[in-house]
């Protein structure tokens, strides 16, 4: 059964893999798209929250969570702590409302790819994941119901990163991670001209704007824990990423197309390359604000956790000189959430569900973005289970979380979001390196 569960997993997560679109938000028009990552399912399952470290989960929001805990705080045979495997992925379905009309869309994603090797005091790990995702197709529709302008997008970033921890003493430890960002974003405007008499004309005017992006990054994690009575235990975190740049290489080109409004097919009929390198635009920076997050929760050791993690952005320093618009800016990003967990009993020889990891979690964020005057937030509830897979020493799980909840809003014409995501992960310790004791 267990193998079974296994094979079903990694292939619902190859499928998403392969079949994938990133996103169908209609924000992800904006910047650099909507952030895909937001830690692993386990986190995502507790609204977010990054509190928690140990030694058979990956924390990805945290470097310093390499390291893990002490040998002593897990049975592990009296030997070093395993090797970390996950990979996760999400589906989606979301309700696009707005003032005039109402719209389903559904998205499939890999989520992430990563690897965490202890070695004594020092934690090591790797891995890939989308960071952001750009997919929308938008219609500016005047007050006579007229097709004005035709906005389509792809692409995004993806993420390529390697860290390592170190266990400065019993209650602290630090971490880094180097992040190696790359990817394209394409951009698509067409301006609907009609005749005099309100018919479409037989050739419309396209916009296309296309960027290879590249750069690296960096992010810094501390974990401190101490013990507040013979069961309770705190925990408190940091992260922090510096301002950093991408680098930006930018084409532009005008074509003259036949649209058919029914099908969307748009056969080209004459191209013109823009003179980027004489405006100043072929080459361009996009610059990425810091980030810095901090939390705090308490607990008892493998059975329940509650935390809550705050995060702030400088997202109005956030500008892309190539692509720009008049209704949007940017203003500092802020996300707060709440969760925890619980474990009947982690040990139970009999009884499966007593084994089980419950967790459940909210969080709120303003997502920088304000579009009209209005500031884009976003908040949600989510929940999930750790479903305890293969050998009992090594804690391997199947993670299922699931997350409701909301972005947007219909003012000033706007869109909202009603999301629907379910996310599955595997979460797998290994024995790489293990000790004969017996010759």
């Amino acid at each position: 059964m267990i193998k079974q569960l296994i094979v079903v997993c990694i292939f619902l997560i190859s499928y998403s893999a392969i079949a994938q679109r990133g996103t169908a938000s209609p924000y992800s028009f904006y910047g650099l798209g909507s952030l895909k990552f937001k830690g692993t399912v386990e986190n995502r399952s507790m609204g977010g929250m990054s509190v928690y470290l140990d030694s058979i989960h990956i924390n990805l929001k945290n470097p310093a969570a390499y390291v893990g805990k002490n040998i002593e705080d897990y049975p592990f045979d009296n030997e070093s702590r395993p090797v970390k495997f996950a990979v996760a992925g999400t589906f989606s379905e979301t309700n696009l409302k707005s003032n005039s009309g109402e719209a389903e869309t559904g998205t499939a994603i890999f989520d992430y790819l990563a690897v965490s090797i202890p070695v004594g005091k020092f934690g090591f790990g790797f891995g890939l994941l989308p960071y952001t995702s750009v997919g929308y197709k938008l219609d500016d529709i005047n007050n006579d119901g007229d097709l004005i302008n035709r906005f389509r997008g792809e692409g995004g970033l993806n993420r390529v990163f390697a860290g390592f921890g170190y266990q400065i003493s019993k209650k602290l430890s630090l971490g880094v991670d180097f992040n190696y960002n790359f990817g394209n974003i394409e951009n698509y405007t067409i301006a609907v001209a009609y005749t005099p008499d309100g018919q479409v004309v037989q050739y419309q005017t396209r916009e296309e704007n296309k960027s290879n992006l590249s750069g690296a990054t960096f992010n810094f994690g501390m974990a401190y824990r101490t013990a507040l009575s013979d069961k309770l235990e705190l925990m408190t975190t940091a992260t922090f990423s510096p301002q950093s740049n991408l680098s930006s290489e930018n084409a532009r080109a005008f074509s003259t197309i036949a649209i058919n409004l029914i099908t969307n097919a748009e056969i080209e009929i004459t191209r013109l390359e823009a003179d980027l390198e004489a405006q100043g635009l072929e080459n361009t920076d996009l610059t990425l604000p810091y980030r810095l997050s901090f939390g705090a929760g308490i607990g008892e050791s493998k059975k329940w956790f509650v935390g809550a993690e705050y995060t702030l952005q400088n997202t109005s320093e956030f500008s892309n000189p190539l692509y720009s618009n008049e209704i949007t800016n940017y203003e500092n990003a802020s996300e707060l959430s709440i969760g925890g967990f619980f474990i009947p009993r982690y040990n139970a020889f009999s009884g499966y569900f007593k084994r089980v990891v419950y967790r459940a979690g909210f969080n709120y964020a303003n997502t920088g973005l304000v579009i009209k005057g209005e500031s884009i937030n976003e908040f949600g509830i989510s929940f999930g289970l750790g479903l305890p897979i293969g050998n009992r020493n090594l804690f391997s799980n199947a993670n299922l979380g699931f997350e409701i909840g909301q972005r947007g809003t219909t003012n000033q014409n706007l869109i909202q979001e009603n999301f629907i995501n379910f996310n599955l992960s595997l979460s797998l310790n290994s024995r790489w390196f293990r000790q004969k004791k017996y010759n």
